[in-house]
């Protein structure tokens, strides 16, 4: 049976509102820990008493638009300084602040007591991507963004944590105090994860603090919220949550990864082994601006297939990576990246793309060329 255009429209219309209702949340998150649901509870107290005095204000003035309208003949009264009515309308705004002050004051003094932690982190926003360093244990990561390009390009269906996944996330005991130290080295990034109710902003130059205690493991997903460059919505925040147990194993397995990552700067590398591990390393810190295919997107991100730097002599391609470019996105990466990942990723763009210059850097090249600036200084 065939049914009218409208008929069908209706049918449409009826059924896009019907799933936007069934995924419409108004309401912020209870969250995840104490300081979360005390934020939770006190939007809630602020919202009722804001929706009290809104029906009492809307019902005095429907009420005296209706019952003194002009059609029952009424006359305006014709009185001023009524001091009762000066002191009321005084006296009650006062105690409803005083009201809203008492549980907000309690709340913030909460939030913002981040003494006698059990563990220290301190959290490092980059273009674009997180480095988190576990004072007083010797260890330091950064987490990058894992969604597929595929998925980004529309090429392949969306995973269920676009966007929201990364390589390493930030992992936290249960149960802990956690302080957290928030900068940024480039611009100013913003670290929010909405079920710990933290949202701090990383600014270069200074540090803020926050804090959170979770008491029951899990994984807790969010974003960097401030507009921070091209590649700002591809740069998420996970937080797991471990059991005390398993978080000691985990910290003991990232101290032996150190260990053995500073091992690899004195072994004896092959061309394979570096390209290998080089593409790895583009992909998760060059790729974003440089493009996977190496061709980058001229003139802001320039193309390093066939490129005079990715060509030509190894020392000037060493020091750009080390250095970056003053007055270009070109970051820094002297300290975002190991000497093994330096050498690794100056020796694929130098191999890749029909680039085929088949020369390396090596690890101890880039130690060396380290030591030698300091020795210069």
């Amino acid at each position: 049976m065939s049914r009218h255009p409208r008929a069908w429209m209706g049918i449409g219309l009826c059924s896009l509102f019907g799933q936007a209702e069934a995924a419409w949340d108004v309401n912020m998150r209870s969250g995840a820990t104490d300081v979360s649901r005390s934020v939770f509870d006190l939007h809630m107290t602020i919202f009722w008493i804001c929706v009290v005095i809104g029906v009492l204000v809307f019902a005095a003035m429907f009420w005296s638009m209706i019952a003194h309208r002009r059609a029952k003949r009424q006359e305006s009264s014709n009185f001023h300084e009524n001091t009762k009515v000066e002191v009321l309308w005084t006296i009650i705004p006062l105690l409803i602040l005083i009201g809203m002050a008492v549980p907000a004051t309690r709340t913030l003094i909460h939030i913002y007591d981040a003494s006698e932690s059990d563990v220290d982190i301190q959290i490092t926003g980059y273009q674009w991507k997180w480095h988190y360093k576990y004072l007083g244990e010797d260890v330091e990561f950064f987490s990058n963004l894992t969604t597929p390009r595929d998925q980004i390009n529309n090429l392949e269906p969306k995973g269920e944590h676009y966007l929201l996944e990364v390589d390493e996330p930030l992992v936290i005991p249960s149960g802990a105090k956690v302080r957290f130290l928030i900068t940024a080295a480039d611009v100013i990034h913003s670290w929010w994860v909405p079920d710990l109710a933290v949202k701090k902003d990383a600014i270069p130059g200074f540090i803020n603090e926050s804090w959170t205690r979770i008491d029951e493991p899990g994984i807790y997903r969010g974003q960097c919220t401030e507009l921070c460059g091209k590649d700002h919505g591809f740069m998420p925040v996970v937080v797991e949550v471990k059991s005390q147990d398993d978080y000691a194993a985990w910290l003991g397995e990232k101290k032996a990864e150190a260990a053995k990552l500073a091992e690899l700067t004195s072994k004896e590398w092959t061309l394979e082994e570096l390209v290998e591990r080089g593409e790895k390393v583009y992909l998760s810190n060059c790729a974003s601006c440089h493009q996977p295919t190496g061709e980058g997107l001229p003139p802001m991100f320039p193309a390093l297939k066939g490129s005079p730097i990715a060509t030509g002599e190894a020392e000037g391609h060493l020091d750009i990576v080390v250095h970056g470019k003053r007055g270009t996105s070109m970051p820094a990466f002297g300290e975002q990246l190991s000497e093994v990942d330096i050498a690794a990723v100056i020796t694929y763009e130098r191999n890749a793309w029909g680039n085929d210059k088949g020369d390396m850097v090596t690890p101890k090249d880039v130690l060396d060329f380290k030591q030698a600036e300091e020795a210069s200084q």
